[in-house]
């Protein structure tokens, strides 16, 4: 097993997605650090920031609302009500989980964003992520051209938005109210369990008509091989939603 997160094979990871709607993207961001690695792990959503710190690490958290409401001790973004005769594009963007940690070559690193998107009097929309692989001093972390099952100890980068079982990560779209009413769907290299892939520029989402919410949960997975170089890896990525008319 090779650690990176250790001695001279340190590893430093950051990850950023980043979602635009007609150009229009806000942030979110979470640093997290110990005595063997630093890890940068971050989003794109709207709303104010707070700013939280132990000894350990600091978080800087964001959740935004289009038109939202919140309550209690936490906050929830929630879709605005919809114009009649006027068409709209709404999408909220939530962090997801993140279990990232320190790489090795035993071990797949995973994070996941939740895109929900909501579309009134359009055609349908396309959902890009666009984006090189995380690379450190000209080494891109390789990206399966076609569906892949993920394998501990072969470097790999790659994203799915269904529900896997190895590893344990990611959910399959939901319905909002229900299938009769929205029909946002995966596109099909990107919606096969437990396999990854990755081309920047790729449509992995979309829907053909106009439609009610769709809950999509973007999946990225990390692993690395005894070839992998040490070093900070850094990873930027846009997922441009295209409303089509």
């Amino acid at each position: 097993m090779r650690n990176r997160g250790l001695g001279k094979f340190t590893r430093y990871l950051l990850l950023a997605v980043a979602v635009a709607v007609c150009g229009a993207p806000a942030v979110f961001a979470e640093t997290s650090s110990s005595s063997h690695y630093q890890l940068n792990d971050s989003s794109f959503t709207a709303g104010s920031a707070n700013q939280t710190c132990s000894a350990s690490y600091c978080s800087t958290t964001s959740i935004g609302s289009t038109a939202g409401t919140s309550a209690g001790a936490t906050t929830k973004a929630v879709f605005g009500p919809v114009t009649q005769s006027q068409p709209e594009l709404q999408v909220i963007v939530d962090p997801g989980t993140s279990d990232l940690g320190v790489l090795t070559t035993e071990r797949t690193a995973t994070k996941t964003t939740s895109i929900k998107i909501l579309n009134y009097l359009s055609s349908g929309y396309l959902v890009q992520i666009i984006g090189d692989p995380p690379t450190y001093s000209g080494h891109k972390l390789a990206t399966p051209s076609t569906p892949t099952a993920s394998t501990q100890g072969t470097e790999q980068f790659g994203i799915n938005a269904v529900a896997n079982t190895n590893p344990s990560v990611g959910a399959d779209p939901v319905q909002v109210p229900s299938g009769s009413f929205s029909f946002g769907t995966v596109n099909d290299n990107y919606k096969t369990p437990n396999e990854f892939m990755y081309s920047s520029g790729d449509v992995v989402m979309h829907s053909g008509s106009s439609s009610g919410e769709t809950d999509f949960t973007l999946s990225f997975i990390v692993n690395i091989s005894n070839a992998t170089p040490a070093g900070h890896y850094h990873g930027d990525y846009s997922a441009v939603v295209i409303p089509s008319y």
